[in-house]
């Protein structure tokens, strides 16, 4: 984050470890239950029962077959450190806390529309009914309140969702300790949102399963080495495992062909592969 957006005081921010998520809903069933109905004055109007997400989870899949996986992606306002809907609205009519968190005020934002659109990630909804700009605001009122963090988070029941209040200096540390990610950080916005395990939702994987003939009879490779290379130079290697299946992860999107070359005891085999979208190469003779 670049030093005139960093700050000595805490600020919000959720982690999202999205191996973790298992697409259970359990946060944006808790959102409901909060807003729908509920007016909290001075925070929030009433979220509508249908058509606004100000938690959305999106799904992913990756692969076929028995090697075939999902991954959620969780998003929702990012209380951005330099958000562009506080920019467009300019009288403010959105505006950010101390605490990082970014409001949009119920009656100055009425008839904003336009607001809608200036959020460069989706996450600002439009309420037809009450002719107003909506998101979520990480539950500011229960925080005001001394909650220890935002509801929906308290309700995750895999561990994917954390929330933690501290500076923006600490939290750049711990996002490099830790490897974390935010989503599109070339909009300049600086996010508050973190994502742990990214790859599962960006990036594709190559996977297959090896097997040998023996009297003839098919039977899967336990302990192959599996090498994957990219012009002549090796990426990764892979031990197949006890069902002789095999994966490489985190691969950038249609980046063209590898070599897979599968070895075991004296007997070795390539396969080419060209990548788009997460591909299950299926069984690999020996």
């Amino acid at each position: 984050m670049q030093q005139n957006k960093e700050s000595k005081t805490a600020k919000w921010h959720i982690i999202v470890d999205v191996e973790k998520c298992e697409n259970c809903n359990n946060c944006y069933m808790t959102l409901l239950d909060e807003y729908v109905d509920n007016e909290f004055s001075g925070y929030s109007a009433s979220c509508p029962r249908h058509g606004h997400h100000w938690i959305q989870l999106d799904t992913h899949e990756r692969g076929s077959g028995s090697l075939l996986d999902v991954a959620y992606l969780f998003t929702t306002c990012n209380q951005c450190a330099n958000p562009a809907c506080v920019k467009a609205a300019k009288d403010g009519a959105v505006y950010m806390r101390k605490d990082g968190i970014v409001m949009i005020d119920p009656q100055k934002a009425k008839g904003r529309k336009e607001l809608v659109k200036a959020c460069p990630y989706g996450h600002i909804w439009w309420n037809e009914e009450k002719e107003l700009p909506q998101k979520w605001n990480w539950d500011a009122h229960l925080l005001d309140a001394d909650w220890k963090e935002p509801r929906p988070i308290s309700v995750c029941a895999t561990g994917s969702l954390k929330s933690v209040k501290v500076t923006d200096v600490e939290m750049k540390t711990l996002a490099e300790k830790e490897g974390l990610q935010v989503l599109h950080p070339e909009y300049g916005t600086f996010p508050r949102v973190w994502y742990r395990n990214l790859y599962r939702y960006t990036h594709e994987h190559i996977a297959g399963s090896v097997a040998m003939v023996d009297n003839g009879v098919e039977d899967v490779v336990e302990g192959a080495t599996v090498k994957l290379k990219k012009n002549d130079k090796e990426i990764a290697t892979v031990i197949a495992d006890m069902f002789g299946d095999f994966k490489f992860d985190a691969i950038e999107p249609d980046s063209g062909e590898y070599t897979i070359i599968v070895s075991h005891k004296d007997k070795e085999t390539q396969h080419s592969v060209i990548m788009g979208t997460s591909k299950n190469v299926g069984v690999i003779l020996l």
